[in-house]
């Protein structure tokens, strides 16, 4: 958590528990207008935002990967994710990076391109970068909602059942 100061923590929203990380990064894309999949983190531990500053991070119990089949990209990312965000872009991006071809390459900003078009485009500090459809990042809100749970109290009793 080299990233993450006391400072910025004590005037930030923090979430605990991979349950709330996921609702809260989901809710936090679809605020500043991006697809809502771009994180597919797994096992979150905190996720906080200091909306004074938009700076976010996120922390995995430890290293993931993720394979975006609509675009064949394959991305990992580290324990300790960070970034600064605005609407319709992700900058100074820590903790991500993408495999192409035979290399891994660090992520530093995601952006939205004209929004009419439909595009989103990845950038590497080394320059180089990538344009793919939008829908390809985004998750249906069937698939999205697949696995909660919901909880019932009635007199006493609680009845625990999958959505």
């Amino acid at each position: 958590m080299a990233l993450v100061s006391e400072e910025i923590k004590a005037r930030s929203e923090m979430y605990h528990g991979d349950e709330m990380g996921q609702i809260k990064s989901k809710e936090l894309l679809k605020e500043v207008g991006l697809p809502n999949g771009l994180l597919p983190l797994k096992d979150i531990e905190e996720c906080g935002y200091d909306r004074e500053s938009g700076f976010v991070w996120l922390i995995q119990k430890k290293s993931s990967t993720h394979k975006f089949h609509k675009v064949g990209k394959l991305v990992s990312y580290a324990p300790e994710v960070t970034a600064t965000v605005e609407f319709g872009k992700i900058k100074k991006l820590t903790g991500v990076k993408v495999k192409e071809l035979m290399v891994w390459l660090q992520l530093n900003e995601i952006c939205l391109n004209d929004p009419p078009s439909g595009k989103i485009t990845f950038k590497a500090p080394s320059g180089l970068f990538r344009t793919f459809p939008v829908s390809a990042f985004e998750i249906e809100e069937k698939e999205a909602e697949k696995g909660k749970l919901e909880v019932k109290e009635a007199g006493g009793a609680v009845e625990v059942k999958e959505v």
